[in-house]
């Protein structure tokens, strides 16, 4: 449909831009640039098609030139928390090439300090404009934690889990990344397996609705691998694969747990 809208109305940059960010989805990236270069020469490109734009080399890791577009659309709109919040998504990116890379210089650490600072800013200034806005303390949260800010990140946290109009999915990408957090910042793999089971028990078979499903499994095989609570362990399994929908696998572990709670408790 939007190749066919964009063919119908070839000068609408607008559409370019939304088609380039679909075929960037499906992997046609040379297309996609076609349209994307299409949508930044028009005349009429506004401050909303440069914001896509710039969605759309952020997540091809050319965030450089999305900052440039970024801040092209702050000065039309400054007043946009939309585009701080990119800005401080384009920011928290860098932070996590930095993160990946192999060189361990204390140079890329003062960098990781800077970027973390201006990737908060932003996400402040979005929190300024659009109090409401769940993702932007999400994703200053996950900046803070990189920086060690712990208990700020989980205020943060917190407070994007009080909004009470979430919808399903936001719900649950919320649990899976304040989960993460608490499991892999504050190691309390505890209260994260219980963010996880919240956030499961919310009825949307979403892609973060699976993120959560698998994050789930890969902490209650590796407690049951190491003997940490076994049972609670092996009874975390059965549920996995109840969610599933493989029936014999969640009874095989279902089973294992009662017999291991009888082994622990020959009374019961």
């Amino acid at each position: 449909p939007l190749r066919k809208a964009v063919r119908l109305n070839p000068e609408d940059p607008y559409l370019k831009v939304l088609l380039a960010l679909k075929l960037q989805d499906l992997g046609e990236h040379v297309e996609a640039e076609a349209h994307i270069e299409e949508a930044l020469s028009s005349t009429s490109c506004q401050s909303y098609v440069i914001r896509y734009a710039a969605k759309y080399f952020r997540r091809k890791h050319r965030v450089d030139k999305a900052l440039h577009l970024l801040n092209r659309a702050l000065q039309a709109s400054p007043s946009s928390g939309y585009l701080h919040y990119q800005k401080g998504l384009c920011y928290k990116q860098q932070i996590s090439q930095l993160r990946t890379s192999r060189n361990r210089q204390p140079r890329r650490q003062d960098n990781v300090q800077e970027l973390a600072q201006q990737a908060i800013h932003e996400f402040q200034e979005t929190l300024k404009l659009r109090p409401t806005f769940e993702m932007a303390y999400v994703c200053m949260a996950e900046v803070q934690a990189e920086i060690h800010q712990y208990e700020e990140a989980e205020r943060n946290f917190q407070k994007a889990l009080n909004n009470k109009t979430l919808v399903a999915h936001i719900e649950q990408d919320i649990h899976l990344r304040y989960g993460r957090f608490l499991q892999f910042h504050k190691q309390s793999e505890d209260k994260a397996i219980t963010l996880y089971l919240k956030g499961l028990k919310v009825e949307e078979k979403s892609f973060a609705w699976r993120k959560l499903l698998t994050a789930l499994e890969k902490v209650a095989e590796r407690r049951v691998c190491q003997n940490v609570h076994l049972v609670e362990s092996t009874s975390l399994l059965g549920l996995v694969y109840k969610l599933k929908g493989q029936e014999k696998n969640a009874l095989f572990y279902y089973e294992k747990a009662l017999r291991l709670t009888g082994e622990m408790n020959p009374a019961f």
